[in-house]
């Protein structure tokens, strides 16, 4: 009888899956990326989610889950769900399902029910979340399993006090006020037009589970130092034992090259004679495995990656600070990367989508990408750690309003912004949470604070406490920002020609760049967002006509680079929303041919340019 139970029970399961499944469609309306039509709600960025710290033990939650979304002064959970949501995508997006705008004034809730994979059984099971906008309340089996403040960092609980026999239910709270509030939030608005986009609300990034034992590595920090032929990693236990040993072993492929024992709470320093270094070109990565050892017996294992390589600043034969690369002077050409989609908004629909925008962007002709005031989910870094795609990383900006004056060689003004202690605490929380994250991420070689003085406020203090924090990396203060007395780079925005900050002015402290120019428009029919108002910073109506122009600004930068320049970044990679101005549509069709387009960019990205 039980047997006949359980057959039944399963065919209920398939057949309900089913019915679910075949309920879930994305929105019409919109433009749709190719890969829109692969996402399959049984099997949603089923990849495992964290390559550069990954375990066996792990169970995906994404999916169908059960959505309402009702006023903010409701005091309770709602008492019934409206329907179904396709986890990880935002509620306001076509890929949800849903496409509703949630607001300052409503709750978005979401349940799901699911059963504790065979693996995790008898382990520490965490419940971890990639990223969720923006206000987090996390309830297993009716009880509070934790709560989270932050739309762009990953976050986890330990659940394993809240489960219980058979299947288990998460219920997930949200709260985000978009731009009606102090939060960092990027470019989401709540009423987009122009360069500010549609709210992104909610889950929007993997939703799993992790099985650990009692004692468990719960992260590292890896730094590497070329100069000394070594990398230092730092592992951070939990639950360590008495007498517990870390070993920590650095492996070109499969052999092993170097192997440290530590106490918890201590940093190895592994040494790499002859290290292979990571570069645009030879983009090698060493394999990494930390090991908690109780009574010659392995505890907890996780297997990680480094590269060995180094960013700087160091003054040219003129005298003129340049941004080096493993001591050697690499000119960083790059676009402005949004990292938006037509169909999925922040999330991109498959992980080969997301992989395909830095394949792309490297067969352009590209070395460098400035990830534009939005962070990606960890697997788009490990694709440029891959590719050997140098990353520029911004803040996701906030709380915006003060004065921008764009002029350059003004130092010091007191433009900065009067921010409350509530927004200033929300910055710096999640600034610190993002560098933590993504710390051990080789491609990643600047941090941006700021950009635009879009809520710039203390950059001094700021830049400081960011250079302070990682001394590995260099710090762009301000981006096109008030500029200050402080970082490693000064950043000019300039459209639509290149152009670059006084050399002689601000060279011999400070490496000059160009943050942002171009926007060339130039809209596809049939590939755009919306009908009309779309629009770029100078409009052409044929790709040779665009073209022909983007290549006075690759022949101009030739010329600033023997002036000075370090970096030039285009704007931008894809044309977002109304902004038609990407070497690409929304949807990812190229708007001139890719040969063509490598072939000038070539010119700046694989020739020596100065001493």
């Amino acid at each position: 009888m039980k047997k006949l139970f359980a057959i039944l029970f399963l065919f209920y399961l398939v057949t309900e899956t089913r019915a679910q499944t075949s309920n879930w469609k994305p929105l019409p309306g919109k433009i749709q990326s190719e890969w829109a039509s692969k996402v399959d709600p049984q099997k949603t960025l089923p990849e495992y989610p964290r390559p550069q710290f990954v375990r066996n033990d792990w169970q995906n939650l994404n999916g169908l889950w059960d959505y309402s979304i009702v006023p903010v002064s409701a005091t309770s959970k709602p008492s019934g769900f409206e329907g179904k949501i396709l986890v990880p995508f935002a509620v306001e997006s076509s890929l949800s399902g849903v496409g509703r705008t949630v607001g300052k004034d409503s709750i978005l809730w979401y349940k799901r029910s699911f059963a504790v994979s065979s693996g995790l059984k008898g382990k520490t099971v965490l419940l971890h979340f990639g990223a969720v906008d923006w206000r987090t309340e996390v309830f297993v089996n009716g009880k509070k399993a934790g709560d989270h403040e932050g739309g762009f960092d990953p976050f986890s609980f330990n659940i394993t006090p809240y489960l219980k026999g058979g299947n288990q239910e998460i219920i997930v709270k949200v709260w985000d006020p978009t731009d009606k509030g102090p939060q960092p939030r990027g470019k989401q608005v709540s009423k987009p037009e122009g360069i500010w986009y549609t709210p992104v609300t909610g889950i929007w990034q993997t939703v799993w589970l992790e099985g650990v034992p009692k004692t468990y590595v719960i992260s590292t920090k890896q730094t590497p130092d070329v100069d000394q032929k070594s990398v230092s990693v730092t592992p951070l236990v939990w639950n360590a034992q008495k007498g517990d040993k870390i070993v920590i072993a650095a492996l070109d492929g499969q052999n092993k090259i170097a192997e440290s024992s530590i106490n918890s709470g201590e940093t190895a320093i592994l040494k790499i004679p002859d290290a292979k270094l990571w570069d645009t070109k030879n983009p090698f990565l060493y394999n990494l495995k930390i090991s908690v050892i109780r009574g010659g017996k392995t505890v907890d294992e996780v297997k990680s990656y480094f590269a060995m390589r180094k960013i700087s600043i160091a003054a040219d034969k003129d005298g003129v600070q340049r941004m080096m690369l493993n001591d050697k002077f690499v000119f960083q050409f790059g676009p402005l990367d949004q990292g938006w989609w037509p169909d999925g908004l922040y999330t991109a629909p498959t992980d080969e989508a997301l992989k395909f925008d830095v394949d792309q962007t490297k067969a352009m002709g590209f070395n460098m990408i400035r990830k534009h005031i939005k962070v990606e989910p960890a697997r788009w870094y490990y694709y440029c750690d891959k590719a050997g795609m140098l990353v520029w990383q911004d803040m996701p900006s906030g709380d915006l309003g003060n004065r921008w004056d764009p002029r350059p060689g003004i130092i010091g003004r007191a433009t900065d912004q009067n921010r409350t202690a509530e927004s200033e605490g929300y910055y710096r929380k999640e600034w610190n949470a993002i560098m933590n994250s993504l710390y051990n991420v080789p491609s990643i070689v600047v941090w941006t604070p700021f950009n635009e003085a879009w809520g710039q406020f203390k950059t001094e203090d700021i830049s400081s406490w960011t250079m302070k924090k990682d001394p590995s990396r260099l710090v762009n203060s301000a981006s096109g920002g008030n500029f200050y007395d402080t970082g490693h780079i000064i950043d000019l925005h300039n459209y639509p020609e290149p152009a670059m900050p006084d050399a002689k002015l601000f060279g011999s402290k400070r490496a000059v760049v160009l943050g942002e120019f171009g926007g060339l428009g130039l809209p596809v029919e049939g590939h755009t967002w919306q009908q009309k108002n779309n629009w770029g910073y100078q409009s052409f109506k044929t790709p040779q006509e665009m073209f022909d122009r983007y290549t006075t600004f690759v022949n101009s930068l030739l010329e600033l680079s023997k002036k000075g320049l370090s970096a030039a970044v285009y704007t931008q990679t894809t044309d977002v929303e109304g902004e038609i101005n990407g070497f690409m549509t929304y949807d990812r069709v190229m708007k001139v041919p890719l040969g063509q387009l490598k072939n000038i960019n070539d010119k700046l990205t694989q020739t020596t340019l100065a001493d």
